[in-house]
């Protein structure tokens, strides 16, 4: 759908792309991702909900991760009506407003996570550097504090993007390579100049997922030299044990996310289906996995959950 604005073609719409080749099996794969959202939906609610009604879990840790529950949440749902719209009903069209809004829930959200995986490393150093002041440095209005931090350093690092990307003339081809919006894949469909965007997206990487990958990275090397002056190998391991979950988490969101803005911005040769997978993989992959692994390594939310369930 296009519409004359001068002499230009310039596109109402975007038009989102599902799995390139794969049309035939979209029936198997919408009901693959309906059961990713229906289990991650699940999962984090489970988790927020038992956090929120067991008094004795009301300390840092289990804030962080309600915190993180919550986020991955939200992430699911700003990118299932465009996934399982275009597999489903083959709704491949989405208003540029629409994309735009999308683009900076995505993002923004995402950042988000990236702060709260931060704040988890930070607790675990603190629990096992400094066990003696944890109570007093990790206290309830200061963690309160750090979670509206985490959402303020999110919503305004991305908030100029979408007024960045609707000042562009989009008189290319509208076709996106994902069924979701980023803001690297609709810049490149402008027209325009997009050095400020590209600069700008660029340092937004670096002082968020780079910056917070680095001090996650520092922490437990920390974390690390203070377990093996541990003389016990009880204890060490113990003290290792309870960090196994943590570093699942942060696994399953940083590989995938800096593998997808390493190949937008420099894989132009790498092919389309890889990118698309791992565009899915970036955005379905951890709020599907993080309760499961909190579930099965927390020995306390395991707990609740048995008996919510089983008594």
């Amino acid at each position: 759908m296009f519409v004359f604005n001068d002499t230009q073609m310039k596109p109402t719409v975007f038009l989102l792309t599902g799995i390139p080749g794969q049309e035939a099996m979209n029936l198997c794969i919408s009901l693959l991702f309906f059961s990713m959202y229906v289990i991650s939906m699940l999962g984090n609610s489970v988790i927020l909900f038992i956090i929120k009604t067991d008094l004795s879990l009301h300390e840092p840790m289990y804030i962080f991760l309600s915190m993180l529950a919550l986020t991955d949440l939200c992430l699911s749902i700003s990118t299932m009506p465009t996934i399982l719209g275009i597999f489903w009903f083959d709704s491949r069209e989405i208003s540029i407003d629409a994309c735009f809004v999308q683009l900076f829930f995505i993002h923004s959200l995402s950042f988000i996570d990236s702060s709260v995986l931060l704040s988890m490393a930070f607790d675990h150093y603190i629990a096992i550097c400094n066990p003696l002041r944890y109570a007093s440095i990790l206290t309830t209005p200061r963690i309160v504090r750090m979670g509206l931090a985490f959402m303020v350093r999110g919503v305004a690092l991305i908030f100029p993007l979408p007024f960045l990307l609707k000042r562009f003339q989009y008189c290319r081809h509208n076709v996106l390579s994902h069924s979701y919006c980023l803001h690297q894949e609709v810049m490149k469909l402008a027209c325009s100049d997009i050095t400020v965007n590209s600069i700008y997206g660029f340092f937004v990487i670096i002082s968020t997922v780079g910056v917070d990958s680095l001090l996650i990275l520092l922490s437990y090397i920390m974390i690390l030299r203070a377990v093996l002056s541990i003389a016990s190998q009880e204890e060490r391991f113990k003290a290792l044990n309870t960090c196994v979950s943590h570093v699942c988490a942060v696994l399953l969101f940083y590989t995938p996310m800096i593998g997808l803005s390493i190949i937008h911005r420099f894989g132009g040769s790498s092919s389309p289906l890889v990118q698309i997978l791992m565009g899915y993989v970036y955005l379905l992959l951890p709020p599907l996995m993080n309760p499961i692994v909190y579930s099965v390594k927390t020995k306390q939310i395991r707990a609740r959950i048995a008996r919510v369930f089983f008594r």
